[in-house]
């Protein structure tokens, strides 16, 4: 440094101090946990988002070659099995901190109620794409409809099985020119 002064002279100053801001953007930032959020225009709202109960967390990546700590995060979540299994996480901040820390070897899917939430006794089943579908049960048969069930098997004039394979047999050794 000293050698510098010398050749170039004393008025050569390096200046380490805090300079005035060059952005006119600084503090314009919308504060969100974990990161700053500068929107293109001023007027900028967020969307309107509720947040899910639960996701769907699938493994894509193989665990050879992950660090431990990462394998230690997914047996955690019993993701440690083969390559396309998935398992049901809370929405908690504690599990979201474990899922960020593995994100790039697995998928994260909002589970959705397009039918409703389910209760008790409801009978589910789960999408890829994340929504829970309810399968709806199968009320029990009023009288009315178990009367027409009895009165059709016990009517004469309508062709039962073996009827129908015998006239079908008529019908493919006589041709089709006859409509009987």
């Amino acid at each position: 440094m000293s050698l510098l002064k010398k050749i170039v002279g004393p008025s050569l100053q390096f200046n380490r101090g805090i300079k005035k801001r060059l952005f006119n953007w600084y503090g314009e930032g919308i504060q969100y946990p974990g990161f700053k959020y500068y929107p293109r225009k001023s007027d900028f709202q967020d969307p309107p988002y509720e947040a899910t109960k639960l996701f769907r967390v699938e493994r894509i990546k193989p665990l050879k070659g992950a660090p431990y700590w990462e394998k230690q995060i997914l047996k955690e979540f019993k993701l440690d099995g083969k390559t396309n299994s998935f398992v049901i996480v809370k929405n908690i901040p504690e599990n979201n901190h474990r899922l960020w820390r593995v994100k790039h070897m697995i998928k994260i899917t909002p589970i959705t109620y397009p039918d409703g939430f389910p209760e008790n006794d409801d009978v589910t089943f789960l999408e890829d794409t994340g929504k829970l579908r309810i399968i709806k049960k199968i009320s029990t048969l009023d009288e009315a409809k178990l009367q027409l069930t009895e009165n059709f098997q016990k009517d004469l004039k309508k062709l039962d099985g073996d009827t129908l394979r015998r006239h079908s047999r008529q019908k493919w050794l006589s041709g089709w020119d006859t409509l009987c």
